[in-house]
């Protein structure tokens, strides 16, 4: 998410805090996962309202702590996005996406280790159905559309809430619980529980969020077809995601 902001901060320092804003955001998702499911035994229900309510409550606050300084994407779909909208150089989104993508292993592995589980315990979970996939173009769209629609309203201010509130909806109205993310997709690909997704369904999962991701970009042009790059660029742009 991008904040107003004139004298943009060296890449290293954005780096380092789309870095720890990802690894925050995996620790979050995964831990609650975990969390629930231990406090909630066989109410699946109940765990997915546990899990959705921590994340939309965490990643509020994630992005206050760091979306001043990198924007708080903590989702490769969202800097893809940004750039697009000449908010963010190319070069620069590149270096986000795989920043993003480690910190979410890392968060992944954090988790892990809290609830004295093995760092990494690759998950058997499969989710790549067709509904899931179709939930998820949804999921990543919706999170771009509220995100870069404030973006370019000048209304950034409301973002951290309007992100974290729009997650923990889209948990319960998207059969894949959206993940919106490829940058939490492969975090959670790294640990066996609740939250977790098989590697054979990562693929699917991507593509199926870069899809969302043009299409949001789409449906902002078209909403939006007078702001011009350097308005959208003088605005901080959060989210995240995506990211869930």
């Amino acid at each position: 998410m991008e904040y107003a902001a004139r004298m943009e901060p060296p890449i290293a320092r954005r780096l380092f805090a789309e870095l720890l804003g990802s690894a925050f955001l995996a620790a979050l998702v995964i831990g609650s996962g975990i969390a629930a499911q231990t406090l909630s035994p066989g109410d699946t229900g109940l765990q997915l309202f546990e899990n959705a309510a921590a994340t939309a409550a965490g990643l509020f606050a994630i992005i206050l702590m760091v979306g001043p300084i990198s924007g708080g994407h903590f989702n490769p779909v969202v800097s893809l996005a940004d750039a697009s909208f000449g908010g963010l150089r190319r070069r620069h989104a590149a270096a986000y996406a795989l920043t993003q993508v480690a910190g979410c292993v890392v968060g992944a592995v954090a988790a892990n280790g809290m609830f004295a589980l093995a760092a990494i315990s690759v998950s058997t979970h499969h989710r790549a159905s067709p509904a899931h996939l179709f939930s998820e173009v949804i999921a990543t769209a919706g999170l771009l559309i509220v995100i870069f629609s404030l973006a370019r309203t000048h209304r950034t201010a409301k973002a951290p809430a309007a992100v974290g509130a729009y997650i923990g909806a889209a948990y319960f109205f998207t059969s894949s619980a959206s993940f919106a993310n490829p940058a939490i997709t492969v975090g959670r690909m790294f640990s066996d529980t609740f939250a977790g997704i098989a590697p054979a369904s990562v693929p699917g999962f991507a593509a199926a969020q870069l899809v969302g991701g043009l299409c949001a970009v789409l449906v902002i042009r078209a909403l939006y077809p007078e702001v011009t790059p350097e308005e959208a660029a003088a605005v901080v742009i959060p989210h995240p995601a995506e990211a869930r």
